[in-house]
């Protein structure tokens, strides 16, 4: 179905992402004028610099978001909430929480689910946003399955495909990443409730890509070609060209390898 979009829609689709453990606060300033100036939905950063973002995003309505308990969920269920009350407390009005992976592949289901729930009720409480991080690749669809029937029961925002870190070892000892994929996300949506949003990370780096992931039913992504994405948006709106494909029309080289 080729709904008419427009480049202000796809760009408040975007959370921007400034995650690399590599970056520095000038690379993570750069970003967050960048998440000004395309207008995205937040700019997504490392906890220590929420403060540094609310500055800088100050008087937008480009929101500031932080990770918690990220990238890999191990942290404990407590510790995962005050950081996540102090990010809200700093500025975030989203947060995008890592699952504990290990203990949703051993079927500790209880613990995963308190573990949702005391985040969840940490920014509900303050009415923020949570976003729970699957971490796919790690994952057989009947964890994601089960993961999704979680969020719906506790009524979070989001439920996301991915870090973007979730590299996974392979026979020959090398390490690859899918990240967000066709068969996951729709299978995603279809075993989440319907109000709880899909958003999709790791590899959705075009319009082209962005377009087809929407057409799945995804409402927001993660990405850092966020420049490459809306300029193209923009391109194609002012040519008349801006469209959502159709299901077979839908690009499906969403994620891949690094």
């Amino acid at each position: 179905m080729n709904t008419k979009i427009t480049a202000k829609t796809i760009a408040k689709m975007i959370d921007h992402s400034l995650l690399h453990p590599t970056m520095t606060d000038e690379q993570i300033r750069e970003g967050c004028e960048l998440s000004r100036k395309f207008d995205v939905a937040t700019a997504c950063v490392k906890p220590y610099s929420v403060p540094m973002a609310k500055e800088i995003l100050a008087g937008t309505d480009v929101k500031v978001c932080s990770v918690i308990g990220f990238p890999h969920g191990n942290n404990q269920t407590s510790i995962k909430v005050k950081e996540t009350e102090l990010a809200i407390k700093e500025g975030a009005t989203e947060i995008d929480m890592v699952i504990n992976i290990g203990k949703a592949l051993g079927g500790q289901w209880d613990y995963v689910t308190a573990d949702i729930k005391a985040v969840n009720d940490a920014c509900v409480a303050r009415k923020m946003i949570l976003k729970v991080i699957f971490e796919n690749d790690y994952l057989e669809d009947k964890h994601i399955i089960r993961l999704c029937e979680i969020c719906s029961s506790l009524k979070v925002a989001f439920a996301k495909t991915s870090t973007g870190y979730g590299f996974v070892k392979q026979p020959n000892g090398m390490y690859n990443y899918q990240g967000a994929i066709e068969r996951h996300l729709k299978l995603m949506r279809k075993h989440c409730s319907p109000d709880i949003q899909i958003k999709a990370a790791g590899g959705v780096r075009t319009l082209d890509d962005t377009l087809a992931v929407r057409s799945w039913g995804v409402t927001r992504i993660g990405a850092t070609a966020t420049k490459v994405i809306v300029e193209e948006a923009q391109k194609r709106e002012s040519a008349g060209t801006l469209k959502l494909p159709d299901d077979k029309g839908a690009k499906s080289n969403v994620g891949g390898t690094y």
